[in-house]
């Protein structure tokens, strides 16, 4: 058996150094997926900059339009409450898929069966009777 001792050192060898490897091989290619990733959100970031620039001159050229005929405190007034009404729109048109949902009740019929969580477990049944009143456990207990 003295003679295989040496193969056993070997395989412990070959598995850490396999590891090893694989390790170095994931680290390299998580490296590479996060650097294009990274890449990607600065340009969505500076992206959304140069947008919001974008819209603040557009704002600012409105209002400069509407104080042609009006006041400039009417003008930027206008502009504002503009504003105001798309970003509401967009904000309408951003929850259009997160719609609320108010409880669920039935009127002039039964509650459902199951709780509207969707996770399907029952109602817990109701008593028919109903509970007697807690006892005070300093209160003297008295048999009848």
């Amino acid at each position: 058996m003295d003679r295989f001792d040496h193969l056993e050192h070997l395989d412990k060898h070959l598995v850490e150094e396999l590891a090893q490897v694989a390790r170095e091989t994931v680290r390299d290619e998580l490296r590479e997926q996060s650097r294009k990733q990274r890449r990607t959100a600065m340009l969505y970031a500076a992206s959304g900059a140069v947008a919001l620039y974008a819209g603040g001159a557009v704002a600012l050229a409105v209002g400069l339009a509407l104080a042609i005929g009006l006041p400039g405190w009417a003008a930027a007034l206008i502009t504002a409450a503009a504003l105001g009404v798309v970003a509401y729109l967009l904000r309408g048109a951003a929850h259009s898929g997160h719609r609320r949902h108010g409880p669920h009740r039935v009127i002039g019929g039964t509650a459902p069966t199951a709780p509207p969580s969707g996770l399907g477990a029952p109602y817990p049944p109701m008593p028919v009777t109903p509970p007697p009143p807690p006892v005070d456990p300093d209160s003297p207990h008295h048999r009848a």
